[in-house]
Formats: C-alpha cells, structure tokens, sequence
C-alpha cells in the first residue's frame, strides 16, 4: 500500500494519500488549500489517478482543498451525511463503505467535536489504521464548543465508536501540534490524560473548561468550507 503523510504547519493538519498500488487510483483525506501543489506532485510522481478527496468535518482553522481539487484532477468529493456543505459530489452514511482500487474505508459517525463529523477506519473487517478527523488527537480530543460541538456526545464517540476498534488499530489524527505523527487505540487508551482513568462526567468537565481561543480563520474557513473551498 502507498501511504503519504503531509503536514501543513501553520494549522498543524496532518493529509493522508491512499493507494493500494503505484500507478492506481487514490484517495486523499482532509486536504488543505494551500498544500495543493504538493499533493498533486506527490500524485505525478507516482503515477497515481486521485478519484476521491474526503473531509472528515468542517474545518475552522484552515480552508479546504476538496473544491480545487475536483476541478483539477475530476475527483469525487466526500463528506458524511449530516455535513451542511452541500457543494461536494456526495455525502456518505455511517457504516457505509468505500472502495478504492482496492482499499476499503468505512465511514463511521463520531460526532462531539463538530455534529457533522466522520472518521474512516481502513481495512474494516481486521481494522489496520483508523483516520479520526478532530474527534480524536494523540493525547487529546477535538474542542466541543462550537458548530455543534457536546462533550457528551465526544465522549460516546471516543469511548463507544472508536475506541472499540482493536488496540493495535492506528489512529491518525487531522491535527497534531507537538511533531506526533500516529498513536494506536491501546495507547490511548491507557495514556490519553482526558479518558484515560476518566469518567464521562469528569471528561465533559475537562471539555468545558478548555477556554480555548477561536480559531484564527474561523470567521473565513467555515463559510469556504461550506462552499468546498471555492468561495
């Protein structure tokens, strides 16, 4: 299999290529505007056809590249279901499954950060790796306190929709912002200080008093991500 990991620095996203094989179709997961070029040089040098482009959520720290990507390689854009974003080529359920040229990808709901986030596990029958979007970071979780954010609902979806995948199962997050590239399901949890030893009740309380700042871009990344980056 072809795996890529690319790393944008100013919003810390991590974007994953997929293929099965050099010179094969390929898929590309939470891919950022300003990194275009580089994923479309890694495409050429390896011969490969990108035919899907998916988002795990709607993003608020950086503009999408799912939009300019369809229009320059003629990919199938992807969000799950319950995403606003009525600009990408087709919304996808939970459970549902994706096949590219082999890989198989099962969308599975896990909302908490945002109301309309997906993850995509790879490999579903005997599950290899797991691509969690912000509902789940390495150490961390994704903020619950805006577009439609609940910790509750975070919490069910850690605890009873990801976690459950075997511990060996490879969690790659959208963002990581300390040079951490992959964690694993048994690492988590054992060692992710807001669930590991926790109860729901005390996660939620770590998740409502965060106090983060908003998101730099936020006021512009949500509405072009509405629009698939095009706006």
């Amino acid at each position: 299999m072809i795996f890529r990991q690319f790393f944008e620095p100013v919003s810390c996203t991590y974007t994953y290529l997929l293929a099965s094989r050099h010179a094969g179709e390929a898929l590309i997961i939470d891919p950022v505007k300003e990194s275009t070029s580089e994923y479309l040089a890694a495409i050429q040098e390896l011969d490969l056809r990108l035919v899907q482009a998916i988002d795990t959520h709607t993003h608020a720290d950086h503009v999408t590249a799912l939009g300019d990507l369809r229009d320059l390689t003629g990919c199938v854009t992807l969000m799950g279901e319950r995403s606003r974003a009525e600009c990408v080529s087709r919304h996808v359920r939970d459970g549902e499954r994706l096949s590219v040229d082999g890989l198989i990808l099962e969308a599975r709901y896990t909302p908490g950060h945002t109301d309309e986030s997906f993850s995509f596990v790879l490999d579903p029958e005997a599950p290899s790796a797991v691509f969690t979007g912000d509902a789940l970071l390495i150490g961390g979780s994704g903020r619950t306190d805006f577009q439609g954010g609940d910790a509750h609902r975070s919490w069910h979806s850690i605890v009873g929709r990801l976690l459950t995948l075997p511990d060996a199962t490879l969690i790659y997050p959208a963002h990581d912002y300390q040079g951490r590239t992959s964690s694993t399901v048994g690492r988590e949890k054992a060692f992710n200080p807001r669930i590991a030893g926790k109860t729901e009740q005390e996660y939620v309380e770590i998740m409502n008093n965060l106090n983060l700042p908003t998101p730099r871009l936020m006021d512009v990344a949500i509405p072009a991500n509405l629009a698939c980056g095009k706006s």
